[in-house]
This record gives C-alpha cells, structure tokens and sequence, in this order.
C-alpha cells in the first residue's frame, strides 16, 4: 500500500493556530491538544478548541489561553485585520533581562528538550525556534537565543509549534508536503507603527519556499510561525500524481473576513500510480547472506520504493546470488538508491526509466471482530472490484484471535466485496450524492 502523507495547502496563508486546527479536523484527538501545555511544563496554559464557519466551511479553531484568560489576538492589518502573529505581536526584540513578561528564544528550546517528545518531533520543534531565534536576531541585532518573545506570544508559539509538528505524529504522518503559499497584502500594524507585508521576519522565513498569488487575501496572511513550520515540515511540492484520500480539513484563522474563507486546508492523501513514468532500479548481489533480504526489502519499502522484487540468480565463475530490482517515482528514486546502498553490499546498479500502468485502486477499512479494522485495497478491474486485505494487518489480526489468517482474508475479503457492493448501488440510486 502507498504510503499516506499530508499536503499543507496554503492558499489563504498560514499560521500556527490554523494548522493546529487543520490537524484536529483531520482527525487529531481534542484530548491529545488539550493535554499538550501541560507536557511542555505549561499547566496553566489551556487550549480552546471550538467549531466555527468561515465563508460556509466548516473548520476548527485552536486558541491557547494563559492563565485568566489571556490569548494572542489577531494582528491588525492596515484596512483589514487578519490572522494571528503568535511570535511576537511584531514588535521589537529585546536582548535578554531588558524587559519583564517575556520568555527568551533559549528558554523555549529548554522546555522542549525536557518536554516527552518523541525525537522526530523534538529536532523539528527545536529547529523551529531557531531558525525563529536567527531571524529575529538577524532583523534586530540580537544573539538568537536572546531574542525575547512576549509571554502570551512566547507560550502560544510553543504550543502551535510543538502541537503542529506532533500533530502529524497523531495521524501517523511524517511525510509532508506543501502548495505555495499566500503571503497577503497592504500593512501591518507592529509596535512603533505598521510595516509592509510580508514583515521581515516572514520575508525571510519564506525565502525558498514557492509563493503563491494572493488572490482576495488582504493583510497580513502567513505568520512567522506559519512560515517556519513549513520550513521544518514540508519537503516542498506534493508528488506529481497523487490522490486524496481526505480533503475536508480545515482550520480557521482569527478573523472571519468576507469574500473568502479565512482557512488553512490540510489534504490527506497518497501515491497515484496508475499510469506514469517510474524508474526502476536493478542490482546484482552475491556477498550478502539471503537471511538479510527481508530487511533489505523493509528499508526500500520505508525509503518509498513502489514495489521490490528479488529473485535468484547465477554470476560469474558459477557464484550464487539474488537480484533485487526496486520500483519508485522519479523524484524518490534518489532516496530508494540510497537506502539500498545503505542496507546492502551492493557497489552499483542499473537505472531505467519506464512507463507504468496499473488498476485504479484505493484503500478501505474493514471492521474486524476484535473491534478493529483491516485495511482492504480495492482494484477496479474493468469486470468489476476485486478486494485484497492487506497481509500485514491479517497476520496482526491473526495473533490477536487465534484464527487462522487465511480463514479470516477469506471472511474480510468477502465483507468488502460486500460493502463495494452496496456503495456502487447507492451510487446508482443517487447519482448526485456528494456534489
């Protein structure tokens, strides 16, 4: 099965609230974001999360709230007010012990090397706040580690920041891409008067990072912590075919302006490998115990690799080997060869370029006896569906029971046979549902 991944779309600009909305519409537990501050040793740091409209979508809103109900406002922009500015209400930075109520760059890094995270979400976390640190400190001649935020801005930016990165953890996500973003338009009010859009900061967190047309957005539109967040999360535009598997998740920003959602919209999606041009990679091993091919194929799998075939083979002077041949996107070719160069004693293969077609399929959860599901691929064969469960999830589910796994592909195979069955009639029935 394809690996999922996310695609952050940022059509309407971006900010850490929105995403941390997005995610929980798409599926990220209430309890698991409610519970963040006080992990992050922040107990009495609460975190709103309510359901609001935005131009007739329905997305989420995160707020996080200090103690006696203090909250980052959204930032006035000149004509229009817009979105939240979490870092720092764009005023000046202050070299450390300068000013009470604010917490340094530093400080916030502590708290997350303390915080229980997990190290995939720590080094991203980490990175955020400086990078965040470098640029403030470049844009006000401050080492980054003293730049200062202010309170309520310094706690809403860790919670954003280290709930948006674990947020994808949640969903079992750590692929992330990204569309280009909006950035706004007109001014932006900061502490000694307003400024143009995009503010230093965000100008230059969002160097690299591909722009989008602004279209109806006024105001300040991408935050830094938006920016930064797609700088440590997103490893630049999606697949060139993809399909969506989730496309309604949306989170709200501050203002509710007219004229265009003011919403982050977060797709879930995967590979679509119907047709398209794939490379294939070959190589012929024989120095390599065999007992060492399943891992091979687990690390090209994990590298992205579409499918990996091995076979045995017979090489000069009468040597026993395997051939492992390895199927990937062009864009992910680079780090399939890695990985198996990486995994194996392989010093070279063969690359080809080909054109693949297969049958247009997607994934289904079935429910299991045991109370969870067993994912079904379903393949669209020109005859009708044909089901597969998935083998992974059979042999797990196997364990569990005690049935045999075949007995219970059979079973599953058949419910889903039955439930394609029925949505295809209801299809049938009513031919405009869903539009």
């Amino acid at each position: 099965m394809s690996e999922r991944f996310a695609i952050i779309d940022p059509a309407a600009g971006i900010s850490g609230d929105m995403l941390l909305g997005a995610l929980v519409s798409a599926g990220a537990p209430r309890a698991w974001l409610e519970g963040l501050p006080a992990r992050l040793s922040c107990p009495d740091v609460t975190v709103d999360v309510s359901e609001v409209d935005r131009c007739g979508i329905r997305a989420q809103r995160v707020m996080v709230r200090l103690p006696g109900g203090r909250a980052e406002e959204p930032g006035e922009a000149h004509g229009q007010p817009h979105h939240h500015d979490h870092a720092h209400d764009h005023s000046h930075s202050h070299a450390r012990g300068e000013h009470h109520g604010h917490r340094h760059i530093g400080d916030l890094i502590r708290m997350i090397e303390r915080a229980p995270l997990s190290p995939w979400v720590r080094d991203r976390a980490v990175r955020a706040f400086e990078l965040l640190g470098e640029v403030e400190g470049a844009v006000h001649g401050v080492p980054a580690r003293d730049v200062a935020l202010h309170e309520v801005g310094a706690l809403d930016a860790l919670v954003d920041i280290v709930g948006a990165i674990e947020g994808f953890e949640q969903l079992g996500i750590t692929r992330i891409h990204s569309r280009p973003v909006a950035l706004g338009s007109g001014w932006v009010r900061a502490a000694h008067g307003v400024m143009a859009v995009p503010a230093p900061a965000t100008a230059i967190l969002v160097e690299g990072l591909e722009i989008a047309s602004n279209g109806p957005v006024e105001g300040e539109a991408t935050t830094p912590t938006g920016a930064v967040l797609l700088r440590v999360l997103s490893e630049g535009p999606p697949p060139e075919r993809w399909r969506a598997l989730q496309a309604g998740a949306w989170g709200a920003g501050g203002r509710d302006p007219s004229g265009y959602p003011n919403a982050l919209r977060l797709i879930i999606a995967e590979a679509a490998t119907e047709a398209g041009e794939v490379v294939v990679l070959t190589t012929d091993i024989d120095d390599l115990s065999p007992e060492y091919v399943d891992s091979l194929r687990e690390a090209l799998f994990a590298a992205g690799a579409l499918d990996v075939q091995t076979w045995p083979t017979c090489g000069k002077k009468g040597r026993v080997g395997f051939r492992v041949e390895a199927l990937a996107i062009p864009s992910g070719a680079a780090r399939v060869e890695e990985a198996l160069f990486r995994n194996s004693t392989s010093a070279g293969l063969r690359r080809a370029s080909v054109e693949r077609r297969t049958l247009p399929r997607r994934i289904i959860d079935v429910p299991a006896e045991d109370g969870s599901s067993v994912r079904v691929k379903l393949l669209d064969t020109g005859n009708g569906i044909s089901a597969k469960p998935e083998y992974d999830d059979i042999i797990a589910l196997a364990g569990r029971t005690g049935r045999p796994a075949h007995l219970l592909a059979r079973e599953l195979q058949e419910q889903a046979m039955r439930s394609a069955a029925e949505e295809a009639r209801a299809a049938r029935d009513n031919p405009k549902r869903g539009s």
